[in-house]
């Protein structure tokens, strides 16, 4: 009897291999980092070797761990980094270059080249999304744009362009496939057609022989190749859409927010398409096979965790992430110091990216403690700001709101958003929802769990954070972020 279904989560500072049982509870889990590269300021790259062998590694770890073997699988599923793009070779499987991460800037001039006189807004209404360098598609435009042989050998079909969830299953599978919720991610698909649209290829100047098929987020698309043998690959979420699938947000007006590397509030719309007047995207929430896609209304935020991990790899102030909970317990408050970390530029809902990273109101008096608070702070109060735009667009009173992710451990922080937002935050026991998701859309497509309602009776909560700051203070702290963030724009000429 089967017992488990494996989810691959393929991120942006590791890669990890998950196996899930029946009740919805992480058996085992195994993870590797992989190198960031930053040949510039404001680039950051992947290597696509690395991860494709870590991916391997983390599999055989997670199966290992537990005495598994391939019998014991029921299906694999794959979450993955949004937007972050490669591309390699069909004949050699080789990538041409480094993967160009989603928080790279180096778009930035041909992102405003494309908005010609229509400016960022030139392709929402196809694609939901503003242009900006957080995207594939521009991505994709640049590498060809540097070397004229490669775009002929795109046009001939020899070249495959997929963000990093193609590069997975090419190489567990041999398919060339996307799924909607990260072809939505690229400028390149119509929201409401769910395919690559002439038009858009045209104007951003991809080819469309390069590009994969687009396939259901949950649904059977082949049988996975070493490291798991005859196991179903069965489904594909981007890591977001997995995590509002892993926190069973099956229902319209159901949101949650990830704390990872970046941080991203979606709030389910369901069949809807919500058009944002605020700067929030609307994006593919899920597919599941033979049935019509559910939309959500995004808020996308750029830096969280990895503002932590800047005080401890850049400014070695601290030597574990967990340790900056310690350093920011030194102090009472933020001592008046804010820290906004544009180090890509702002995301939603300002989409600035002449905007760089400051810290604002630093003193004498000033601590690494409150340096340490100031960046816990900076997530809460981006989260705020993405909040506000939401029941702005919607029209909804979130009255709660579902959290996971690694920072969620961090109950400093945690109090701080529901203080912050002024609701409740609510915690599961289970944080880490996107390997979840993964997991649950694969699970569903080979029948391991029946029904969406069967998989939301899985989900339990560990504690809720109600909110105790006073209403003066909490809105004079904001306000003084605002002035922060608005010292942080306009940086780059």
């Amino acid at each position: 009897m089967v017992s488990y279904v494996a989810a691959i989560d393929q991120g942006t500072t590791s890669s990890r291999c998950a196996l899930v049982d029946h009740h919805g509870r992480i058996a085992s889990m195994a993870q590797r980092e992989h190198d960031q590269i930053y040949p510039q300021p404001g680039w950051v790259e992947h290597d696509a070797e690395e991860i494709r062998a870590n991916i391997d590694l983390v599999v055989r770890k997670a199966l290992g761990s537990v005495g598994a073997t391939t019998t014991d699988i029921a299906a694999v599923g794959l979450t993955n980094q949004r937007e972050t793009t490669l591309l390699w070779s069909r004949e050699t499987g080789r990538p041409v270059s480094n993967a160009i991460v989603w928080q790279d800037v180096r778009t930035a001039e041909l992102c405003r080249t494309l908005g010609s006189d229509e400016g960022p807004d030139r392709f929402r209404a196809q694609t939901g999304l503003p242009l900006a360098t957080y995207f594939a598609g521009p991505k994709v435009r640049w590498l060809l744009d540097q070397d004229a042989a490669l775009r002929s050998r795109a046009e001939d079909g020899e070249i495959a362009f997929g963000t990093m969830d193609t590069w997975v299953a090419w190489n567990l599978t041999g398919e060339y496939v996307t799924d909607v919720t990260n072809a939505s991610r690229t400028l390149l698909m119509d929201l409401e057609s769910l395919a690559w649209d002439e038009g858009l290829l045209d104007a951003i100047g991809v080819p469309q022989a390069m590009l994969p098929r687009i396939v259901p987020s949950s649904g059977v698309i082949a049988e996975a190749a070493e490291p798991l043998p005859g196991v179903p690959f069965a489904g594909i979420l981007g890591d977001q859409q997995a995590a509002l699938f892993g926190q069973a947000c099956f229902a319209p007006g159901a949101a949650k927010n990830t704390y990872g590397t970046g941080c991203f509030l979606l709030l389910n719309t369901g069949e809807q398409l919500v058009r944002s007047d605020h700067g929030l995207l609307t994006t593919v929430a899920y597919q599941v096979a033979g049935e019509a896609p559910r939309y959500a209304l995004e808020g996308s935020v750029a830096i969280a965790g990895a503002g932590v991990q800047w005080l401890r790899d850049n400014l070695q102030m601290i030597e574990s992430a967990d340790q900056v909970s310690d350093l920011a317990l030194e102090v009472e408050d933020n001592g008046g110091v804010y820290f906004v970390p544009a180090f890509s530029g702002l995301f939603a809902p300002w989409w600035r990216d002449d905007a760089r990273g400051i810290i604002a109101g630093l003193t004498r008096y000033a601590t690494r403690g409150h340096l340490a608070r100031a960046v816990l702070e900076s997530t809460a109060f981006q989260t705020r700001d993405v909040f506000d735009a939401m029941v702005s667009d919607s029209g909804i009173d979130l009255a709660t709101l579902k959290v996971d992710g690694g920072m969620v451990v961090n109950d400093i922080l945690m109090q701080f958003q529901a203080d912050v937002l002024d609701v409740d935050v609510v915690r599961p026991k289970i944080s880490e929802t996107t390997v979840l998701g993964a997991a649950y859309a694969a699970g569903l497509a080979v029948g391991f769990w029946e029904s969406l309602d069967e998989l939301a009776s899985h989900w339990e909560e560990d504690r809720t954070f109600v909110p105790k700051m006073d209403p003066a203070v909490r809105e004079r702290q904001y306000h003084d972020w605002r002035r922060a963030v608005d010292r942080s724009m306009g940086w780059v000429e």
